[in-house]
């Protein structure tokens, strides 16, 4: 079986977008991911504060294996790594730094993608093993910010700006240095119709194939 980091370097190479599901429920999860992944779209996030997550989690990696890697959001926990990790999820992504959380990952064979926002913080963060780091909240930073942290984190590393991303200042994040983005609301928010999350991913994936 391929070790996690080459999984994630795959799907990110694929296209280096993260969707973020935030809300979304069990039945809605085939009719929404069905459109994200027929997009383009290789990685899928569910967070815990969604309804059901696990559930949904559980249905997407089965229904995705091989096209998808689905995983969870708002991980806080090393319990929560367990329960994600037993439905079936392969990415742990936090909003925070917690090299707990993070070890907690690494030692199930997930894929780790914690928060940061401090050069302290993502540090840290890869000390314990984290595949990859997520510039969280990006819409209270700049992309000055990240461009100012790209001058002493490692050149290989990946770094997702997330947080007000949209396909008109994707240009510039990529330009100070962001590899990815994690697309939250202006993606999809709770209720929003399969046609209506189809046009947005599509729009999404052609800024991100516009930037390579």
């Amino acid at each position: 079986m391929t070790d996690p980091a080459t999984r994630f370097a795959e799907a990110f190479a694929a296209c280096p977008l993260v969707a973020i599901l935030r809300g979304l429920t069990p039945a809605e999860a085939e009719g929404i991911g069905d459109a994200l992944v027929d997009a383009g779209f290789t990685l899928l996030e569910v967070p815990l504060n969604s309804p059901d997550p696990l559930t949904s989690i559980a249905a997407m990696a089965k229904r995705y294996a091989g096209r998808a890697m689905v995983g969870a959001g708002t991980v806080l926990t090393p319990e929560a790594v367990a329960q994600v990790a037993d439905a079936g999820g392969g990415l742990i992504i936090s909003p925070n730094t917690d090299t707990d959380v993070i070890r907690a990952s690494v030692a199930r064979g997930l894929v780790s993608l914690p928060g940061y926002y401090s050069p302290s913080e993502g540090f840290a963060a890869l000390a314990a093993g984290a595949h990859a780091l997520k510039l969280f909240p990006a819409d209270g930073a700049s992309p000055a910010f990240l461009k100012a942290q790209r001058a002493v984190l490692p050149k290989d590393l990946k770094v997702l700006a997330v947080g007000g991303i949209s396909p008109d200042n994707m240009a510039q994040w990529r330009a100070a240095g962001a590899d990815g983005f994690g697309l939250g609301s202006n993606l999809y928010r709770a209720g929003k119709s399969v046609a209506d999350v189809a046009r947005d991913a599509a729009a999404f994936v052609t800024a991100a194939k516009d930037l390579a």
